[in-house]
């Protein structure tokens, strides 16, 4: 997996902080980044997080290009809709010689793994025949497995980073978007370190688990 910001907001935090501002100061547009100091800047986007005043961090995004994930978590990643998606076309591109992801429990079970393996050397040559009967990719993808490699890019604003970090850096969220999620969150964290360095699961965020029976017990031993 491999997961890189690669354009943001210039200057995001004085950006978000600068809209806070226009909240609650007199100043006006023309004055609004005049004599913004830097603690200012931090005061104000410590006080919107604490407030849960979300709305002016919409005014800083960020993009990511993500690739070596499955289908599977892509189609996890995409139910997040306040963002934008490109993603690699199976329909127009050859998928012969696909990569595919292996979960790490059937990684590290020989027998699970051979098996699994072979599984998808089966889908390879199952593709290719129909291609080679005169099958539209558009159609022979239909044999394609979850696990096939894909890559994409997103854009996020903030405020939806926030919310897709406290679902999916969760330790109950499924291990390939927790991992994508905990990525993305160390790219934002080195460009914008003020704004996300409440971002996470609720007990990070919030000091709360909402998991009940189901929580791993991390907020019990902090």
């Amino acid at each position: 997996m491999d997961v890189k910001l690669i354009s943001f907001t210039p200057d995001p935090e004085r950006t978000v902080a600068a809209a806070a501002r226009m909240c609650y100061s007199p100043v006006g547009a023309k004055r609004i980044l005049e004599d913004f100091s830097d603690k200012e800047v931090e005061d104000f986007l410590r006080k919107l997080v604490a407030m849960g005043h979300m709305s002016p961090i919409e005014h800083a995004s960020f993009t990511f290009a993500i690739s070596g994930i499955s289908r599977s978590s892509s189609h996890q990643l995409v139910r997040h809709r306040i963002a934008s998606y490109s993603q690699k076309s199976q329909r127009y591109i050859k998928e012969e010689d696909f990569d595919y992801v292996i979960p790490p429990f059937i990684n590290n079970n020989p027998e699970a793994k051979e098996i699994y393996e072979k599984e998808m050397d089966n889908i390879r040559n199952t593709y290719k025949n129909l291609i080679k009967l005169g099958v539209h990719r558009e159609d022979a993808r239909f044999v394609l497995p979850n696990a096939c490699e894909t890559s994409l890019i997103c854009t996020f604003n903030a405020r939806s980073l926030h919310n897709f970090f406290k679902l999916r850096c969760c330790t109950r969220a499924q291990w390939e978007i927790r991992k994508l999620a905990d990525k993305m969150l160390e790219e934002v964290k080195k460009v914008a370190p003020i704004l996300f360095e409440k971002a996470g699961p609720p007990c990070i965020s919030e000091g709360i688990c909402r998991e009940g029976a189901m929580s791993c017990g991390r907020i019990k031993n902090h």
